[in-house]
């Protein structure tokens, strides 16, 4: 798969030994690159928006980062829970080294797959720095994925099924139903940077609960995750005086609509 830009434009080039698979691989990088996610509703409704309206206004390109299998956003959910991001992400490039899908030409490796997941033992994960319960996670989630009792692309269904595995809650389900299935109405409300970003916003002199970082961001449905990353850079962009101060902008009520109004690991 290539991807380049052509006069404005994102061109996919695909490679597959079918044409089916060739242009299977084009629909999932449409999705993983967003090309077809549409923002304009969503910054158009909250262009007024004292919270969102300067990242709207200064990175109208902003996209969340997504996953061209749902797979591999529940896969790296379950590694990042509860660590550092850096940590996490050396846990996934050992994954990918050990067990990831190689190319044709043998020097690119791609994630790994259910299959591949399903059939390793507990000690193999553990040896790429997985602790030993999330190890027995993803474990099971990729043969509930593999065995095809558990169906991505049925988004509820799944997340029903998957609440079983000890191990896999709210945070997990989210991070996938955003990354994995295109979800903007699924906030990682655990999240660690929202959880601080809710507590300064709000004045409460601690870091919130999930519950109160799902309240905040209610306002915003059906959009609360991208809600979410667009109030991250808010904030950053304040830090950097690139807008008006970001404690003093106002969320839009759940009544009467908008007023003129790293990523890191918290939960299961």
């Amino acid at each position: 798969m290539h991807a380049s830009v052509v006069c404005g434009a994102v061109r996919l080039r695909s490679r597959a030994p079918t044409p089916v698979a060739a242009a299977w691989g084009v629909d999932r990088m449409r999705f993983a690159l967003g090309l077809d996610h549409d923002l304009e509703p969503f910054r158009r409704r909250f262009a007024s928006d004292r919270l969102l309206a300067p990242a709207i206004r200064l990175r109208p390109w902003l996209r969340p980062a997504r996953f061209p299998e749902p797979f591999e956003a529940l896969a790296w959910a379950i590694t990042e829970q509860l660590i550092e991001t850096e940590r996490a992400w050396g846990i996934q490039r050992r994954l990918v080294w050990r067990f990831g899908r190689l190319s044709p030409c043998r020097r690119l490796r791609d994630a790994p797959s259910c299959r591949s997941m399903a059939g390793r033992a507990p000690a193999e994960l553990e040896a790429c720095d997985l602790s030993a319960g999330r190890s027995l996670t993803l474990i099971r989630a990729a043969r509930e994925v593999s065995g095809g009792r558990t169906d991505l692309s049925a988004h509820e269904a799944a997340w029903r099924r998957l609440r079983r595995i000890p191990g896999i809650g709210s945070w997990t389900l989210e991070k996938l139903a955003f990354h994995g299935q295109g979800r903007d109405d699924q906030l990682p409300a655990g999240d660690l940077a929202y959880i601080k970003l809710v507590g300064v916003r709000e004045g409460l002199g601690r870091r919130a609960t999930e519950d109160e970082v799902r309240e905040f961001f209610a306002p915003y449905a059906p959009y609360q995750a991208l809600a979410g990353i667009y109030a991250l850079r808010a904030a950053t962009l304040a830090s950097d005086g690139s807008s008006e101060p970001f404690r003093n902008a106002r969320r839009p009520s759940a009544r009467t609509g908008p007023r003129a109004p790293r990523r890191a690991a918290a939960r299961l």
